[in-house]
């Protein structure tokens, strides 16, 4: 299996960020100063990178004490994919687009337990958000059981980036929320159609279900107010597979 690989010095971060090689974070030195380290700073902010300040400890665990000079980056194990050109394919294949939009998921077991049941449903796509939203990394990705290096994952900036490329394309987005009365199984998922899942703990924010075109809920009828996102999201994808299967 590929793993995340580790990458370390401040010159070679920026380097690898400037060559559109994929970041999954970048852990900096507390109380690093420089003129460098200043313009690291400033490029991650303006890509949107996920950083944190550590002590100089657990850089050195990082980069197996190697000479660090105070950053370590972790590159994705995956290529992310452009949405413009992965929905015009999807478009040009002739078959009913099926895109998942996870709104900031961050556990990695649920995010790689989602990504390998989108790859069984045949999704052409997942789309994710730069910040707030887990990596795609070494756990992810055996938790996915490599599902992750089949099926597009995309990064945009903000979901809401995404929804309005989507609906551009006349792709019906349809959240899942317990914010509705509108059961799944009344709603028509055999259209071109992206289901937005929210987060472990705030759910679909609430921005977002401003644009949605439909807002849908799973029958609960235990004492349990919700279900795990990844079981939900199964449902959600298998009740899709089903409708377009009649």
């Amino acid at each position: 299996m590929e793993q995340t690989t580790t990458i370390f010095g401040i010159r070679a971060i920026i380097e690898a960020i400037e060559s559109e090689t994929s970041i999954e974070k970048v852990y900096l030195q507390k109380g690093l100063r420089g003129e460098l380290f200043f313009q690291l700073e400033k490029i991650l902010k303006k890509q949107k990178i996920s950083s944190s300040v550590v002590p100089i400890e657990k850089l050195n665990r990082l980069s197996k004490h190697s000479n660090h000079q105070g950053a370590v980056a972790k590159i994705s194990p995956i290529d992310f994919q452009d949405l413009e050109v992965v929905i015009e394919d999807t478009l040009a294949a002739n078959k009913v687009p099926l895109f998942l939009v996870l709104d900031q998921i961050s556990d990695v077991r649920n995010f790689g337990a989602i990504i390998r049941t989108a790859e069984c449903v045949g999704a052409d796509a997942i789309i994710i958000q730069k910040s707030g939203s887990a990596p795609v990394n070494a756990e992810t990705i055996k938790t996915s059981a490599g599902a992750a290096f089949k099926v597009p994952i995309c990064k945009v900036d903000h979901v809401k980036d995404a929804l309005f490329q989507l609906q551009a394309s006349n792709i019906k987005l349809v959240a899942a929320t317990e914010k509705t009365e509108e059961s799944l199984y009344k709603v028509d998922l055999t259209t071109p159609l992206a289901i937005v899942m929210g987060s472990e703990h705030k759910g679909v924010s609430n921005s977002v279900l401003k644009m949605v075109d439909h807002k849908a809920k799973l029958p609960l009828l235990g004492e349990i107010a919700s279900l795990n996102v990844s079981v939900a999201c199964g449902a959600f994808l298998y009740e899709t597979l089903r409708q377009r299967s009649i």
